[in-house]
């Protein structure tokens, strides 16, 4: 993604975009930063409070709106729904703005300011605001006016982000690359090894797990939510079909009542843009659609009425008689098995699992019409005796002993390399170099096994625990290492030093962000996390 940015960031589109966003981004996300939440009253919403401080939803969603706009931007109609998600933009703009604040609250003791020939010299070096190289106040004026900001406003948001700016720079400036780091540095990208290695994997060793009946029954117990049969209910129930009411209830309808209908729903009725259509084109259809929806309204406050009448009783056949409808009955069912004539219809069926044995219920209403029902039997979940399930827990219990001894086989195993290895079969990788993808030949994929296998030695030759990768288990020992000429360290080590110091300060910064999180009250709002949007 960030490669895409970098090869299109000297287009046109792509600056112009970058300034829209610097000036919305900015005027209406660091103007409401700092404010505590005295300043907003009791109860108004909020989208994350850090430390006090309140960022409102105003700044999430322009934040929001203006980073997928750069990604609208770049991918055109590439732009899915999908791949919104995917790159999980929201949690994207939560993360960017708790970052944010933790940093500029954090400017005063990390020794950082900001003058106002600091901000003047800023706002003139914007190419934003430029012409012909030379800085223009009549643009500067002219931007600003147009994304609603007075200077003022601007100017006070723009010493903010040089506050933020100057305090990343000062803890990333606090990291010391050392002639050690990169000669370190340098025979990991340069050095070749080979390693020794033995491995385990749970289903090679099924044969050697033995089995107790006191096992299995334990196991049964602990796990008992994995074996109970599911809570299953009996329904009797009436079903009301609002859709053959219109036609013959005889309701009538003013010309006032049509049209407030098709105010209200006037998204039903469009044309390919998606304009509205006049009243007077759709009458003929909004006439039918609100005679439907007025019979369906007197249908269920009909149903309402009789049920609420008779509900102490439970007799739901008094219910039926009184509506003139006829009793359908289900056999017992769980919340997965429920029957096809009630297939899609969730709500129905919550509702039944909410309520007691012998309780009517309802009237729900649905898509196909109305429901009212009884809970005629309830069968709670139980844990069926070991007999019943032996064969699932039995595979159960050998699954988890294997793996557990594959683990154990590994651990010893790794104890007997940095002893010499005696008795061990081992086999051996091919040399290999390093590289940030994880690939070790003959053992798989694994960047962590990578960045500590070419931490090993001739005198620290063996890991200190062994390693899962894929499915098994690996004890492992450095077998030979190559390495690279001492004496072409001498013309590689600034490029290195280019390569490593950056990679080494967004660490830093990472770590204490990290840190910042961690000492920090931070409140997000749950309606505007993933889930939620």
């Amino acid at each position: 993604m960030l490669d895409i940015i970098r090869k299109k960031k000297e287009s046109f589109v792509i600056k112009a975009v970058f300034i829209i966003i610097v000036l919305s981004f900015i005027g209406t996300i660091f103007l409401v930063w700092g404010k505590g939440e005295e300043g907003f009253g009791n109860g108004v919403s909020y989208v994350v409070k850090v430390n006090g401080t309140v960022v409102p939803p105003e700044a999430y969603q322009n934040a929001y709106h203006n980073m997928a706009e750069t990604y609208r931007q770049l991918f055109g109609d590439a732009f899915t729904p999908e791949l919104e998600k995917q790159l999980n933009l929201r949690q994207q703009t939560i993360d960017r703005l708790i970052d944010s604040t933790l940093i500029l609250k954090s400017a005063k003791s990390l020794g950082v300011s900001v003058s106002k020939d600091d901000v003047a010299a800023s706002i003139a070096a914007s190419p934003a605001f430029q012409q012909n190289g030379n800085f223009d106040f009549g643009l500067y004026q002219q931007m600003l006016k147009l994304n609603r900001i007075t200077p003022k406003d601007y100017e006070e948001s723009r010493k903010r982000e040089l506050l933020i700016e100057k305090a990343r720079k000062a803890v990333m400036d606090k990291v010391v690359i050392t002639d050690e780091d990169l000669l370190k540095q340098y025979h990991k990208e340069q050095d070749r090894i080979e390693l020794q290695y033995v491995s385990f994997n749970a289903s090679e060793l099924g044969g050697e797990v033995k089995v107790t009946e006191a096992e299995l029954q334990d196991y049964l117990n602990k796990n008992a939510e994995k074996f109970k049969t599911p809570e299953k209910i009996a329904i009797s129930w009436i079903f009301l079909d609002t859709a053959t009411q219109t036609a013959s209830a005889g309701y009538q309808l003013t010309q006032e009542e049509q049209e407030s209908f098709y105010r209200k729903n006037m998204d039903r009725y469009v044309d390919k843009d998606n304009a509205p259509l006049p009243f007077e084109q759709v009458k003929d259809v909004v006439k039918v659609d609100a005679l439907r929806q007025k019979a369906a309204k007197a249908q269920y406050e009909k149903a309402a009425d009789t049920l609420f009448q008779n509900i102490k009783s439970g007799d739901l056949a008094l219910v039926a008689g009184k509506l003139g409808a006829k009793i359908q009955d289900t056999p017992l069912f769980s919340t997965g098995t429920a029957p096809a004539v009630l297939a899609g219809e969730a709500t129905l069926i919550k509702k039944a699992f909410d309520l007691k044995q012998g309780e009517l219920g309802g009237p729900v209403e649905t898509a196909k019409g109305i429901y009212i029902f009884k809970v005629k039997e309830k069968k709670a979940a139980e844990l069926p005796p070991l007999n019943q399930v032996r064969g699932q827990v039995e595979q159960q219990v050998r699954t988890f002993k294997a793996a557990e001894l594959a683990k154990q086989k590994a651990v010893d195993a790794q104890k007997a390399l940095a002893g010499g290895g005696a008795g061990l079969k081992l086999l051996v990788t091919p040399a290999f170099n390093y590289n940030s993808k994880g690939d070790i030949p003959a053992i798989g994929n694994s960047k962590p096994l990578m960045e500590k296998v070419f931490e090993l030695s001739a005198t620290s030759a063996s890991l200190p625990e062994p390693m899962f990768v894929g499915n098994r288990w690996f004890a492992v020992r450095l077998k030979q290492r190559t390495v690279a000429p001492a004496n072409d360290f001498t013309a590689k080590k600034e490029d290195i030093r280019k390569l490593l110091l950056p990679a080494r300060q967004e660490e830093a910064l990472r770590n204490w962000l990290k840190e910042q999180r961690g000492k920090a009250k931070i409140i997000i709002n749950p309606a505007f996390t993933a889930d939620n949007q």
